[in-house]
């Protein structure tokens, strides 16, 4: 009777360290097609592949499906899936920046601003997050809201093409003339034939 209660036990616990390796398993081999899916075009393939073992605790399935929603056009169900993954981890600056496409596409700025916001409370010195937002606030004509994220990225990457020159007309525009002259020639080091900053150049009083 012993022997047969040590042998229940025995197969409990193997039962017990197989079920979930063979469980990670099958997600891995779910991930695997979908990303081979995804590589040929089969959108809707990928998603299927994922849908099969979808739980909706999982913060890896809600952000990859997320994405996967985004590529095919469903924005509304992109947003869904990529706020679960928000709620997931709340901490996390990767699924905040992945819901940030399908706003993108749905011209939803204000929320936009919102989410941006909340990263740089997590992440104040996230260069991507700065230059974006100070590149919405200029596109609004608010340049003075503008300045100070543009400022943050240049003094991070100060020689870097794209936010020197957002600078540059940033200060252009806010009519900081010797501001904008001295960055407009920054960005002629990096890039000498660039029609940008010689047209911003000849506009500088």
């Amino acid at each position: 009777m012993e022997f047969l209660n040590l042998r229940w036990l025995i197969t409990a616990l193997i039962l017990i360290t197989v079920t979930p390796a063979n469980a990670q398993e099958t997600l891995i081999s779910a991930f695997r097609a979908s990303y081979e899916a995804e590589n040929e075009g089969g959108l809707e393939l990928a998603i299927e592949h994922l849908q099969q073992v979808y739980e909706s605790s999982s913060y890896e399935l809600n952000l990859r499906l997320g994405w996967l929603y985004y590529q095919k056009g469903n924005m509304d169900e992109s947003i869904r899936l990529y706020r679960r993954a928000v709620d997931l981890r709340p901490y996390a600056v990767e699924p905040k920046l992945g819901l940030a496409y399908p706003y993108s596409a749905m011209a939803m700025w204000d929320d936009i601003i919102s989410l941006y916001e909340r990263i740089l409370n997590i992440d104040p010195q996230n260069s991507l997050v700065n230059y974006r937002l100070g590149l919405i606030y200029y596109n609004r004509g608010q340049y003075e809201r503008a300045d100070p994220y543009i400022e943050k990225v240049v003094n991070l990457y100060p020689f870097d093409y794209d936010s020197l020159l957002l600078f540059a007309w940033n200060k252009l525009m806010m009519q900081r003339s010797r501001e904008a002259r001295v960055l407009f020639q920054k960005v002629l080091l990096a890039r000498p034939d660039d029609e940008s900053a010689r047209r911003g150049l000849e506009l500088v009083p």
